[in-house]
């Protein structure tokens, strides 16, 4: 394949690549140099129903057939592809993302490969059981696929946000339509060409790219989709919620966040500065769970927000290709024009810039880059301490106790993530049980396993991500009742 010249990606439906019944088509562009790198086809009504056609067909067919036991090998033999395929498909997530190289090939690749190593394990090991009820009775469960899942995915982590709904999905026996970010679809198109080419049977895993206004809608509302799972920000799942209302489907939510990160004066001062560091600018911040709120014990609160502004000055934004950039492009125009809105909305409030706050030039004149950007002086009635901007965009905001900093940690709508830095594990462990987020870590951040449940707490969400506990959002209970009594 030839990164340079202009790919041209197709749907793919029932084991096929074909063109959009409308022949419409979209841009994807490569934010680091603004150059146009593929042209992927657009779906539209006709082409969701052939991909919902060709799921449910699936599902009632060869799918339905198949031992668990295979799927689980199937599976597994995904995440191999995946890994004999790194370079390539980190390239892509790279050239369509902007995010490093480092953190595509190193990270997120294997990571999605692990996920369908995981769910490969799950395959035969979902089960029913028995249950003693009163009578001459037999009564059983059986745990069965949902159906047909529809997996709308954000531009932030394309392949690794999308094994974290298929590879569960799939295990349990469902069948998937993928529809990607309408910026980051080639990597969802290169998993499809991973399917096709290992065995997975026709119909099983679908690929419609588009607008998620019109395709992603069409989906949502589709009385052929069994369950919604999505994650994007908060607007748009309480759009989806109301979408899928007039046909009952099931859904999960994975939405925005706001999440604090909270550093106590008896911290690893040092550790906690490279963990502010890495809680927003790992991924330019467009992160779900980004700790975008750095709350400071007041005790020590200006030393440390010097030391992780003069860090966020060394950190230059450079060529995404690079091995050794660490910061890499904005994912778009539209979203460094949100992050610039945001930075000027805070100045204009009162918060004191103390690193970045402009637009990168990395000597090309192109790209969307921006500097690592810090704000002090931040109170929790700024737009900045309460709106998701889904950038590298830090809020500094003191605290005096432990009681005002978890009052302020839960004073959001949002509750994904937050973080706890002290050397005092009963402190830690208190502030834990108090915060009202999904994931809490302490003297870490984003740390993520496929073992562990990832989800919200509040508007960021319902449902949870990974692990054993995802499964119980691709599945559902039959009871099974027996008479045996004699006749």
């Amino acid at each position: 394949m030839t990164l340079a010249s202009v790919m041209r990606k197709r749907l793919f439906i029932n084991n096929e690549w074909r063109d959009g019944e409308g022949s419409k088509t979209l841009d994807v562009v490569n934010p680091a140099t603004e150059e146009i790198v593929a042209e992927v086809a657009s779906a539209d009504r006709a082409d969701v129903d052939a991909a919902v056609r060709a799921a449910r067909a699936a599902l009632n067919g060869p799918w339905s057939k198949m031992s668990a036991r295979d799927r689980g090998r199937l599976l597994w033999r995904v995440g191999d592809a995946l890994m004999e395929r790194a370079d390539e498909i980190a390239r892509l997530e790279t050239l369509h993302n902007g995010k490093p190289i480092f953190e595509s090939r190193q990270i997120e690749i294997p990571a999605a490969a692990e996920c369908f190593q995981y769910y490969a394990g799950w395959a035969d090991k979902l089960h029913g059981e028995t249950i003693p009820v009163r009578g001459e009775y037999l009564a059983y469960t059986l745990r069965e696929p949902v159906g047909v899942i529809a997996a709308i995915v954000p531009w932030n982590f394309p392949l690794l946000l999308t094994a974290w709904k298929v590879a569960p999905a799939l295990a349990c026996g469902n069948t998937v339509i993928i529809k990607p970010a309408s910026q980051t679809p080639l990597t969802a198109i290169a998993l499809a060409e991973i399917a096709a080419e290992i065995g997975v049977p026709p119909g099983v895993l679908n690929v419609i790219t588009g607008p998620g206004s019109t395709v992603g809608q069409m989906l949502v509302e589709h009385p052929g989709i069994d369950k919604i799972a999505f994650t994007g920000d908060t607007a748009t799942g309480k759009g989806i919620m109301r979408g899928a209302a007039e046909t009952l489907k099931k859904i999960t939510l994975e939405l925005g966040g706001k999440s604090p990160n909270i550093v106590f004066a008896d911290a690893d001062l040092d550790a906690a500065i490279r963990g502010a560091t890495t809680g927003i600018f790992y991924g330019k911040g467009e992160v779900c769970a980004a700790g975008s709120r750095l709350l400071v014990d007041k005790a020590v609160k200006h030393e440390f927000v010097d030391k992780v502004a003069a860090r966020a000055k060394k950190m230059v934004p450079g060529d995404p290709m690079d091995p050794k950039t660490r910061l890499g492009a904005v994912a778009s125009r539209k979203q460094l024009e949100t992050d610039l809105r945001y930075i000027e909305v805070a100045k204009k409030e009162g918060a004191e810039l103390v690193a970045g706050g402009a637009r990168a030039d990395i000597g090309t004149g192109k790209g969307y880059f921006l500097q690592p950007t810090i704000f002090d002086g931040v109170t929790p009635d700024m737009t900045i301490a309460r709106e998701e901007i889904f950038g590298p965009v830090l809020a500094a905001i003191e605290f005096g106790d432990v009681d005002e900093a978890i009052a302020r940690a839960n004073d959001s709508t949002y509750g994904l993530a937050a973080a706890v830095w002290t050397r005092d594990i009963k402190k830690a462990h208190h502030v834990a049980r108090c915060l009202q987020a999904g994931t809490v870590w302490i003297n870490t951040y984003n740390v993520y396993d496929t073992a562990a449940p990832f989800g919200g707490y509040k508007q960021s969400g319902f449902g949870r991500e990974m692990s054993v506990h995802a499964l119980e959002h691709y599945t559902q209970l039959k009871t099974v009742w027996v008479d045996l009594n004699r006749a």
